[in-house]
């Protein structure tokens, strides 16, 4: 594995171990933007007012989403309104654990937090793991007797939490016929042994610094306290949570400066956009997510700040491709059946683009032979994923794009295994590969 290989793998890892929320991985992708010279806006701005222009290298946020893009040209102006867009569109959250808005139980002498379960976790995962909160507060700004308010990121990295299997003494059928968990039930964590401590509310206030009258509310979730890190003989493989899918937001976010870059070296090329949404696992129909007007309108806003028009717009997306990015099913050496026999990507033997035929994966001819010829461009390795005939595949953020937009999409991105674990498993060598990959879509020669 080269060096580049492993300063990436390390990079991605330091990225997810700072990004525990879909809100703190935001904040974690803003400041690589913000590192490489991209300037936030935000959308109460006016973007068309000549005395403060939008910034050719931008980028704004909405809670767990983020939209950024280069212009490719240091002044907007120079940069035609009808310009075509590369866009690669990934999402920031992943299946876990969250608080509910009313959580402190007492169980048998046991205080307990009640959570919901997000996305589709495989619930057996989060058993008998040490565990932290994260996420956002909503709190009054000022102060008691403000109308105002104002959200905050949290995160406490202590163990506060663990939801304790039971022992095979008292369910001694479970090797045989297999774990049965009831997420009401089954799945309520532990947090002390009882008494009389505060509540889960006064807790977080005092992590946020307000007084618990000032706490108005919360998103919370659990993460897994277990850094992502190198591993394996060779340390060749990653094993991390939500690798599914900050690892393609972390190689979007690489991919879109590396592009800045290497445009300064060949001249002009498409508007290239990174849209990093919330809400993927759950559908995505929500302000921020991939069904939201979120994307759609910051394109069109970039259109009228170089005084463009919407004849403009539908100009540049009739030239406009999307890659979806989100991690692809390795074959698993102990469930190689589960694969379609001539489909079964590796790890550590580069990006997959996904396929299916009932739009479950938004790739078209088109947007497929723009990856294979941005794969060839970069000199990197394209495997493909199509899932077994008589099994179901999953989705991602691609068709809604797609169809939001009219435009050719590709599904793409990283191989690995144990998907919607608490902790994933992919290959070091891989992350490079994608960065390059994606680099080369958005900069195509």
């Amino acid at each position: 594995m080269s060096e580049d290989a492993v300063r990436e793998a390390d990079a991605l890892c330091a990225f997810i171990n700072a990004s525990p929320s879909p809100f703190h991985a935001v904040s974690a992708a803003a400041d690589m933007l913000t590192a490489a010279g991209f300037a936030a806006t935000a959308q109460a701005e006016s973007w068309v007012d000549p005395d403060r222009p939008v910034p050719a290298r931008g980028f704004l946020t909405r809670e767990g989403a983020l939209v950024a893009w280069d212009l490719g040209a240091p002044d907007p102006a120079q940069c035609p309104p009808w310009t075509s867009y590369r866009i690669i569109a990934a999402h920031t959250d992943s299946p876990n654990l969250r608080i509910k808005p009313r959580p402190d139980l007492i169980r048998g002498g046991w205080e307990q937090l009640s959570v919901e379960v997000y996305g589709g976790p495989l619930l057996n995962s989060w058993l008998d793991r040490d565990l932290g909160l994260s996420g956002a507060v909503t709190v009054r700004a000022g102060g008691s007797g403000s109308g105002g308010v104002e959200r905050v990121l949290f995160r406490v990295d202590d163990p506060v939490l663990r939801v304790p299997q039971l022992a095979v003494h008292l369910e001694r059928s479970v090797n045989e016929e297999g774990l049965r968990l009831n997420p009401q039930t089954h799945l309520v964590p532990i947090w002390g042994a009882g008494g009389d401590a505060p509540g889960f509310a006064e807790y977080l206030s005092e992590q946020v610094g307000c007084a618990p009258g000032d706490l108005l509310g919360w998103d919370a979730m659990t993460h897994d306290l277990t850094p992502a890190r190198r591993v394996g003989r060779a340390g060749d493989l990653i094993a991390a949570a939500r690798q599914d899918n900050l690892t393609s937001c972390h190689a979007a976010i690489r991919a879109l400066v590396e592009a800045g870059a290497r445009r300064g070296e060949g001249g002009p090329a498409p508007v290239a956009v990174v849209a990093l949404f919330d809400h993927e696992e759950i559908g995505s129909t929500t302000e921020r997510g991939a069904a939201s007007p979120l994307l759609s309108a910051v394109l069109e806003r970039l259109v009228l700040a170089r005084a463009g028009t919407r004849d403009d717009l539908w100009r540049a997306l009739a030239g406009t491709v999307v890659a979806s990015a989100d991690m692809a099913h390795a074959v698993h050496p102990n469930y190689p059946e589960r694969h379609e026999p001539q489909h079964q990507p590796m790890v550590n033997a580069g990006p997959v683009m996904k396929v299916n035929s009932r739009g479950r994966y938004a790739t078209d001819s088109l947007g497929g032979a723009v990856l294979t010829l941005a794969a060839q461009q970069a000199g990197v390795p394209l495997q493909v994923f199509l899932s077994r005939g008589d099994m179901p595949c999953g989705s991602t953020v691609g068709p809604l794009v797609a169809a939001g937009l009219g435009v050719s999409t590709v599904d793409v991105g990283s191989p690995m295994l144990a998907m919607h674990s608490a902790r994933e498993l992919a290959g070091s060598a891989d992350q490079r590969w994608y960065v390059e990959l994606l680099t080369a879509f958005l900069t195509p020669s």
